[in-house]
């Protein structure tokens, strides 16, 4: 086809449009130029800036094509009902910007700036795996987040928040918000906190950030991580700039010869509920954690993820009550009320206090105060009291499923750890394996779940490992019908298939 064929079928296509509208001018309406009639039933004033952003849109979505001819001025606007003035203005702009294109006699045309729809920003959070259950560790049930708790105290907080509050705030925090921490903090982990020496942070993962960065500025460049462990400790302070050196656990906590014999200053612990093996440290390791801080002049950097969930027995109290000069204790409310708060806290000894507050001061000048507020009032009138106890009777149920269910499809299956947290540790019979052949069924199966070696540091000369198939089980985010259903899934899918 020729350049006058393809320009001919183009005008014919608008044309038709034209005519169209020819004989129903009055009803205001052509597939031509529908595009454009919303703007045309803007208020007067705004009609023209209306119409020119209609227009503009049009040609960048497509609905325009390059090379489609417009009607002339005087056509679309007796055609839209509008002065031709606001269609002359509209057109010159857009021709200005590149959108159209004009010549004496030849017309206007949708120019060569028009493009295809401007590209979707692309969704990279982390989701769930599995599309029959995800038993991966580490996500909260988000549906129990209180909305209708949560907007009241907003609307609260915005009526009477004091203008000035809207500023930049402490970047320690807002002190309504650490004092109301504080007592939380005192009353259920047993710490010892100072109102003033609590830092609002953007999560855990903030808080190790922040002491990574201060850990480098006093010219240490290791810090000791436990081995299994979170991965995300040893890449947190890799950023930093410290390297992470893994240190092997026994069934009291981290190994107090390995610890020694490291060199290290300082190391990362979870001692109320051990990620991801479930151990609690023991009373005694505990004390060899604060004489080794001690005899180094070190520090323990308390992880207390999850430390409010305990189903048989009160909560173990944090580390940090023990030696508040010794331990710095970081926690959030993740696993309570929803990640994407990203809300956290950090209560840090008196010889860092004044380094950690200068770097959360220079890498955002302090959390959002609008959340602080609303957080404060949700601590104050005891609904985060009443959310962690909402969280805590379901989560226990959900424990106590997955753990008949595993007994039930999995005869011979052991469950390790305390009763506590959002997952277990499940160790399977040596016939459901190896490892790996179980591992690929179950996936095959719509079914994801990972092996505690996806935990575990790499260690010249490892020690002997377990027999059996060794899972890290996280049940938080599913309900009892899913966990029950994921299991049989998952037996089914090892039941039959040859090795």
């Amino acid at each position: 086809m020729t350049s006058s064929e393809t320009n001919s079928a183009r005008d014919t296509a608008w044309d038709a449009g034209s005519s169209a509208a020819d004989g129903s001018r009055r009803a205001g309406s052509s597939a031509a130029w529908e595009v454009l009639l919303p703007a045309v039933a803007a208020p007067a004033r705004a009609r023209g800036r209306s119409l020119r952003e209609a227009l503009r849109e049009a040609v960048r979505s497509g609905r325009l094509a390059p090379g489609t001819r417009l009607p002339s001025s005087r056509d679309l606007a007796a055609d839209l009902g509008v002065s031709r003035g606001l269609i002359t203005e509209a057109y010159e702009q857009l021709t200005a910007e590149g959108y159209l294109r004009s010549g004496r006699g030849a017309g206007t045309w949708v120019g060569g700036a028009a493009r295809s729809a401007p590209p979707r920003a692309r969704d990279l959070a982390p989701r769930p795996a599995g599309d029959r259950a995800g038993f991966v560790p580490g996500s909260p049930d988000v549906s129990l987040f209180p909305r209708a708790a949560w907007a009241a105290a907003q609307r609260a907080v915005l009526t009477g928040l004091p203008h000035d509050e809207l500023g930049y705030p402490d970047p320690r925090g807002l002190p309504r918000l650490r004092t109301a921490l504080a007592a939380l903090l005192a009353r259920r982990r047993g710490v010892v906190a100072d109102p003033e020496r609590i830092v609002v942070l953007s999560g855990v993962s903030q808080a190790m950030a922040v002491l990574g960065l201060v850990l480098h500025a006093r010219g240490i460049r290791e810090v000791g991580v436990e081995d299994p462990g979170s991965p995300q400790h040893a890449a947190l302070y890799a950023a930093a700039g410290v390297r992470a050196v893994p240190l092997p656990l026994d069934d009291e906590g981290p190994a107090p010869g390995p610890l020694r014999a490291s060199g290290v200053r300082c190391v990362v612990t979870t001692p109320a509920h051990q990620f991801p093996t479930g151990i609690a440290c023991s009373a005694r390791r505990r004390a060899e954690l604060l004489d080794w801080a001690r005899s180094v002049d070190g520090f323990v950097l308390e992880d207390d993820y999850d430390g409010d969930f305990r189903y048989d027995r009160a909560p173990v109290g944090a580390l940090q009550g023990l030696d508040p000069e010794r331990v710095a204790y970081a926690g959030s409310v993740s696993k309570s009320l929803a990640p994407g708060l990203r809300l956290g806290w950090l209560l840090v000894p008196e010889a860092l206090a004044e380094e950690v507050v200068e770097r959360k001061r220079t890498l955002d000048l302090g959390h959002p105060t609008l959340d602080q507020a609303v957080f404060a009032r949700f601590v104050e009138r005891g609904d985060y009291n009443r959310q962690l106890r909402r969280c805590q009777r379901a989560y226990r149920e959900r424990r106590d499923t997955l753990v008949a269910a595993l007994d039930e499809h999995f005869p011979g299956a052991r469950v390790t750890g305390i009763a506590a947290g959002l997952h277990v540790i499940a160790t399977l019979p040596e016939r459901y394996g190896p490892e790996e052949w179980f591992l690929a069924r179950v996936a095959a199966a719509g079914v994801a779940v990972q092996p505690l070696t996806h935990y575990t540091h790499a260690r010249a000369g490892g020690g002997e490992e377990e027999a059996g198939v060794r899972l890290v089980l996280g049940y938080a985010h599913l309900p009892p019908a899913r966990i029950r259903a994921g299991v049989r899934v998952m037996a089914q899918a090892v039941a039959v298939a040859p090795r």
